[in-house]
């Protein structure tokens, strides 16, 4: 039988809490930091929901659910934090279920990947390469690849659409900062109920929601 052409040619994804679940190794990374300063450590459940808007905002959570926090705090453990995180990236982190599956039929109809993070550029390539799978990849975009523009502006997401050669675009992911960068560069967005939400997933405004990665293809049809 002869598939519905995939009116994307280009699907980009956010990386934490949508390709992988790095709620295990950044848990560890935001406790190492909250131990030099003598704080108690966060459990994993603690820790998903701050996760997704960057490590300062991590970080700035972190310390106020394990006491108090400042400017000055932040900044003198955010180093700590990013060093450790570093030192020990792809010891976890397992992509979602279904993902390479999604992938794989995505690729047969002739779709291209890219990454779009709120994540250091280099750290998101590392912790592609670690996990194996960097090379499903035509374009990694980073916090910083873009100077001074990070998601929810748009800006990282024409980026990522230049960088991956062009094309009619999607874009994957489970935070609000995901949904509003994808509707200011003018595409599509679909949210996963499954990452590291910060509000019901229902209340991000995307144009579909997924609970599992096996819906990736056919909602991904609907939205032609």
């Amino acid at each position: 039988m002869t598939q519905p052409p995939l009116p994307f040619n280009l699907i980009g994804f956010d990386l934490d809490g949508t390709l992988l679940d790095t709620s295990d190794e950044l848990t560890v990374s935001l406790n190492h930091a909250l131990a030099t300063e003598g704080r108690p450590p966060l459990s994993q459940e603690k820790v998903r929901p701050m996760i997704g808007l960057g490590a300062k905002h991590m970080l700035d959570m972190g310390l106020q659910a394990s006491g108090e926090s400042d400017d000055a705090l932040v900044d003198k453990l955010l180093p700590i934090l990013v060093d450790h995180y570093d030192a020990h990236l792809g010891s976890g982190s397992p992509p979602f279920p279904g993902l390479l599956e999604a992938m794989d039929a995505l690729a047969e109809r002739g779709a291209r990947f890219a990454v779009v993070t709120n994540k250091y550029e280099r750290l998101a390539v590392k912790l592609l390469k670690a996990k194996g799978f960097d090379h499903r990849f035509a374009a990694v975009i980073g916090g910083d690849t873009v100077p001074g523009k990070r998601k929810p502006d748009a800006a990282p997401i024409r980026a990522m659409i230049e960088r991956s050669g062009g094309g009619c675009a999607a874009f994957v992911g489970d935070s609000i900062y995901d949904v509003d960068a994808a509707r200011g560069a003018g595409i599509p967005s679909v949210a996963v109920s499954f990452g590291f939400l910060h509000q019901p997933v229902e209340e991000l405004g995307a144009d579909a929601v997924i609970h599992h990665y096996d819906e990736l293809v056919p909602t991904l049809l609907k939205l032609r």
